[in-house]
């Protein structure tokens, strides 16, 4: 995270601590100043209490400050509920990041001093080599991840590019993408996709979706990686269901609709021993409402697989 970016964090909490604080103080204030005012009203006016005919306006207005002084109360323990997990999940994403930054570099680092041995076969410099190259790649859609989420997160909308694409060419270029970069053979990835299903979208921005859904899938699933990447369109609709399919760990059913927050994960230990930092599906859940679609979870529960699934209109319309 960048001074700039950190500078700007601090000023949009402090704003947004601003108002609850004062709201806070002038309930505060408006609680002391009732007390203050019945005490003095009943000390000069003994009679006050047993006759409050002709003061109805003064009892209401003190039910009424009072109902306004819980409201506020309520909202501020709210927003300080809010704060603390959004400061607890920036925490995990800091160490999330450390990990996913350090790891490939340390790698980098021992591959280069390796290089610089003179005696160094050739079969080992390109092993090193590709080894060097898979994590520059794994840096890089990193990186990209981060400051797309970024992006999103100032709602900032992009440019959006249409095209007419088919579903099926575009969900294998992407499966084999992601294999290829896990090092998986490519029948790990099943696409059950009709050829002549097509939809009108932006390309660049539904394969961005798509590789972070199959990355998703295998990263959480176990030893036997099994993912199927299916697409139906929903009759009389005109929408298309896309879905991911995994046999992993699972999520319980709590978290579902959490998992598309940025920076959280679900705390299971599962969870915690894959590298990740968050913001995977929340990039995805923001790019398909830019698409004009819904993301959303199933899962059974714990070791039963997950279901990750965005519906799309077929053909989207710019504003």
């Amino acid at each position: 995270m960048t001074r700039r970016t950190r500078t700007m964090a601090i000023a949009r909490m402090t704003r947004s601590i601003s108002v609850p604080i004062i709201l806070a103080s002038g309930a505060v204030a408006l609680c002391l100043a009732l007390l203050v005012g019945w005490s003095y009203l009943v000390l000069q006016n003994p009679e006050l209490v047993a006759d409050l005919r002709g003061n109805r306006w003064l009892l209401a207005a003190g039910i009424g400050s009072l109902v306004v002084v819980m409201f506020v109360i309520v909202l501020f323990t709210v927003f300080l509920v809010r704060e603390i997990r959004e400061v607890r999940r920036q925490t995990s994403f800091i160490d999330s990041v450390t990990h996913e930054l350090k790891s490939p570099l340390a790698a980098l680092k021992l591959c280069l001093e390796t290089l610089a041995r003179p005696d160094l076969p050739g079969a080992q410099h390109e092993r090193l080599r590709r080894m060097m190259l898979d994590d520059v790649e794994r840096l890089s859609a990193f990186i990209d991840r981060v400051l797309t989420a970024t992006r999103l997160a100032g709602e900032v909308r992009p440019s959006q590019h249409l095209t007419d694409i088919s579903l099926a060419e575009l969900a294998r270029r992407c499966a084999g993408g992601v294999t290829r970069r896990a090092h998986l053979a490519d029948d790990v990835v099943r696409v059950d996709i009709a050829p002549e299903l097509r939809i009108v979208t932006d390309e660049v921005a539904l394969a961005a979706v798509l590789e972070n859904l199959i990355d998703n899938a295998i990263k959480y699933s176990g030893d036997d990686v099994e993912v199927v990447v299916s697409a139906s369109a929903v009759e009389g609709r005109g929408l298309v269901a896309l879905e991911v399919r995994d046999r992993g760990i699972g999520i319980p059913r709590t978290h579902l609709r959490r998992v598309f927050e940025r920076f959280y994960r679900v705390p299971e230990e599962a969870v915690r021993e894959r590298r990740g930092t968050g913001l995977g599906l929340y990039v995805v859940s923001a790019i398909v409402r830019s698409l004009g679609g819904r993301a959303e979870a199933l899962s059974p529960g714990p070791g039963q697989g997950t279901t990750l699934r965005i519906t799309l209109p077929i053909r989207l319309r710019t504003a």
